[in-house]
Parts: C-alpha cells; sequence; structure tokens
C-alpha cells in the first residue's frame, strides 16, 4: 500500500522546497548577501517575512517526524525487534522534532536555545539514521537495495556535521550546513521503500485490568494482636 509510502516523500519535499522559498526571499528581500558569503540556513530564516515561513515549515516538519519516527517504531517491532535498539530509535526520532525550536527561536533573539534546536536536528538526526541503518538489516528486509545507500548517506552526514562544527565561520561551513540538511530530508525520503509494505496502522488504549479480588471465605494471612 503506497499511502504511507507518501509520508516520508512529503516531508522530503516539503522540507526541501520550503528551505529553498526561505533562502530565494532572503536573497530578494536583500536580507543575506550571498555575493559576500554564502548564508547559513538560520541567516536566512531570521528576518521577517521568510522568519514566518521557516517556522511553519519547521512545525510542519517537526509534526511528520513524529509520526514518521512511530511508524517505523511500529513496524520494526511487528518484524518481531522489540528491543532496546528500537525503543532508542523512538526516543530520537521524537527529539528530532525538537528542530522545531530553530525555527521558533531565531538566533538574534535565542541563541542559546537556538543552538539547541540544532543540536537536535543535527547531532541527533544523524544518530538516528544510524539507528535505521541498523533496524533495516532486520528481517524482512523491506528496505531492499535502498539499505546501503542509506547507510552511506548516514556516514555521508556524519562526515558533513562534522566539516560543519569545526570547518572556519564562512561559505564552506554554511555549505556544508545546507548539504546535511538536505541529506537528511533525502534520508527520510528513503523510509518509503519501507513504508510500501504497511497496510494500516492505529492506535488504541487498553484498560488496566482490575486486580483480583479474593475470593469469598479465603484465609487472610495477617494476625491481630491480642
Amino acid at each position: 500500500m503506497w499511502g504511507w509510502a507518501l509520508l516520508p516523500v512529503l516531508l522530503a519535499v516539503w522540507g526541501t522546497v520550503g528551505f529553498w522559498v526561505v533562502y530565494a526571499m532572503s536573497v530578494a528581500n536583500g536580507s543575506v548577501n550571498v555575493t559576500a558569503v554564502f548564508p547559513y540556513i538560520a541567516t536566512c530564516g531570521s528576518d521577517p517575512p521568510q522568519s514566518c515561513i521557516f517556522s511553519q515549515v519547521l512545525n510542519t516538519g517537526a509534526f511528520l517526524v513524529v509520526w514518521i519516527s512511530y511508524l517505523r517504531f511500529q513496524q520494526v517491532r511487528d518484524w518481531g525487534f522489540p528491543c532496546a535498539l528500537n525503543t532508542a530509535g523512538l526516543c530520537l526520532g521524537l527529539l528530532c522534532a525538537g528542530a522545531s525550536v530553530v525555527g521558533n527561536f531565531q538566533q538574534s533573539n535565542q541563541l542559546e536555545t537556538h543552538l539547541f534546536g540544532a543540536f537536535l536536528a543535527f547531532v541527533v538526526g544523524v544518530t538516528y539514521f544510524f539507528q535505521a541503518a541498523l533496524t533495516r538489516r532486520v528481517k524482512p528486509h523491506h528496505g531492499g537495495r535502498w539499505i546501503g545507500p542509506a547507510f552511506c548517506l548516514s556516514a555521508g552526514s556524519t562526515a558533513l556535521l562534522v566539516a560543519s562544527i569545526l570547518g572556519t565561520q564562512g561559505s564552506e561551513a554554511a555549505a556544508c550546513e545546507w548539504t546535511l540538511a538536505l541529506t537528511l530530508f533525502l534520508l527520510f525520503g528513503l523510509f518509503a521503500a519501507d513504508f510500501r509494505h504497511v497496510e494500516s496502522c492505529s492506535v488504541r488504549l487498553q484498560r488496566r485490568a482490575p486486580a483480583p479480588a479474593l475470593e469469598l471465605g479465603a484465609a487472610s494471612t495477617q494476625t491481630l494482636a491480642p
């Protein structure tokens, strides 16, 4: 069923197009000067009106990330892989949704909070996809031929993350950040190869069974002091 496979594709397209729209708006209204230095993603989304678009792109993307992470968790668990690695993947995926902090707390206003959101988006995001690469090795291999490319992209994203952090502040580091962000969107999109095997997904709440009552006339283990 291809319905669920469209979910990660939607996230990849939404994030990629949204980032480039923000970039185009910032260049068009003169918020950034690309002839002097290539801007960071957050620099493009710092000033209005593109800051409003930037925050909505990340807020919607965070919602889709939560949805995808939960669906992936359920899928791997249904494969008979209910281990700590799968639970850790769910936690990492939910933390990735903290990328919305980047759009809602601009670097010009709340730098520390903004950097924390960037940590959730990039560092936790890269870790999440290494976890996803490991769970793709679980049988059945629904990822198929995409297992290798997904692992290579995860390794490449790690190199980009290191380059963007340790590199000099300038066009090169900004280009690494842009490439890293687009690579993460692509990795989310590759979940479509796994989700096309999902028929349905539902969440049910179960009431905890009441504790069994003592049978009438059952002997008591307590005694009363004389």
